[in-house]
């Protein structure tokens, strides 16, 4: 697949002006309800969904499926992200309107961090073309833990890089719009959303350590992965408040995103032994996933929307007016030369 280097700024430039359309509409903290998360998820589908129609037109069917098989793996996973999200955001009594622009500054270092992934995962297959044996291994060993520890629940509060922060950043308990450093009693320290901030990227690092491997099973091509990666995180915000307050209710698609893994492990275990056609590993991917979503609905019919329940990292507060009013600026100015202290 030859792709000009005018391309791969073309589509960064479409992704760069997509975020900033989207931190525009975003500019004011404000609880972002169903029908606005269902209105910005549409878009992003149709974004992703219509890049890969271009991808079929311009490079022809195959890579088309590629990239469609990429980015149905991507999305797929993307859902167990949003749970662990919603589960962050309990723990540390976020305010929804706040929860966007951590979410957003979340996907902008996730482009940055798959990004490199995806560069170092290509040039391990392309020098050492046995790490493929070492991706499926791992990747079917997920599959197999995921389904093991599939009722298990992520407990925030307890988690180390937490330990780690508040060793290392003084913070406070109160949260402060949208500021991730404030200056308190002239000392510069965190607020709340610095740590949860800090949580998600890990969060999506760890997610990405499954999810690259598992898209390098459908295409080898560096572009189609990335761009299946990008166009399937940016829809991520407007899919966690569309679905945050319904994940009780995919209780089967932990076995079905385990099932996933699996297939691609085996999949990519097979490659030089018998190759698996592109149609018929979208084929698979989507119809384990359609049967884990619609068991799920079926078995879950009557519950309505209800928040996560976690236990609490700390008691975390809006900051009073009294105590906003007490914040310096960030930065301080050096005094010029000369002039009076």
């Amino acid at each position: 697949m030859s792709v000009p280097l005018w391309v791969w700024f073309a589509v960064l430039a479409v992704i760069l002006l997509m975020l900033a359309v989207d931190l525009f509409a975003h500019r004011r903290a404000h609880v972002i309800g169903v029908r606005e998360a269902a209105a910005w998820s549409a878009v992003w589908v149709v974004l992703g969904v219509g890049f890969g129609v271009l991808v079929w037109r311009v490079w022809g069917a195959e890579y088309g499926q590629q990239y469609f098989a990429g980015y149905l793996i991507e999305k797929s996973l993307a859902v167990d992200n949003v749970f662990v999200w919603a589960i962050i955001f309990a723990a540390f009594a976020v305010p929804r309107e706040l929860q966007h622009r951590v979410l957003f500054l979340g996907v902008l270092g996730a482009l940055v961090f798959r990004g490199l992934f995806i560069a170092a995962g290509a040039a391990l297959i392309e020098n050492f073309s046995w790490i493929l044996y070492v991706f499926a291994a791992f990747l079917i060993l997920t599959g197999i833990r995921m389904f093991v520890s599939r009722n298990e629940h992520v407990h925030p509060e307890r988690s180390r890089v937490l330990s780690l922060f508040r060793r290392l950043v003084p913070m406070t308990n109160a949260y402060h719009g949208q500021r991730l450093l404030i200056r308190k009693a002239g000392v510069v320290v965190a607020t709340p959303l610095l740590a949860v901030l800090v949580l998600v990227e890990v969060t999506d690092i760890i997610f990405a350590v499954d999810s690259i491997p598992a898209i390098f099973a459908v295409t080898s091509e560096p572009f189609l992965v990335f761009t299946a990666n990008a166009f399937a995180i940016l829809g991520l915000r407007a899919m966690y408040f569309l679905l945050a307050d319904l994940m009780h209710r995919f209780v089967y698609l932990k076995i079905g995103l385990a099932a996933v893994l699996v297939w691609v492990g085996i999949k990519m275990m097979l490659l030089e032994i018998y190759y698996i056609p592109t149609p018929v590993s979208l084929a698979v991917v989507a119809t384990i996933i359609a049967v884990s979503i619609i068991a799920s609905l079926v078995a879950t019919q009557g519950q309505g929307r209800r928040d996560i329940s976690t236990d609490v990292a700390g008691s975390f507060r809006s900051a009073t007016p009294a105590e906003i009013a007490e914040v310096g600026p960030l930065w301080r100015r050096r005094a010029r030369a000369g002039s009076p202290r």
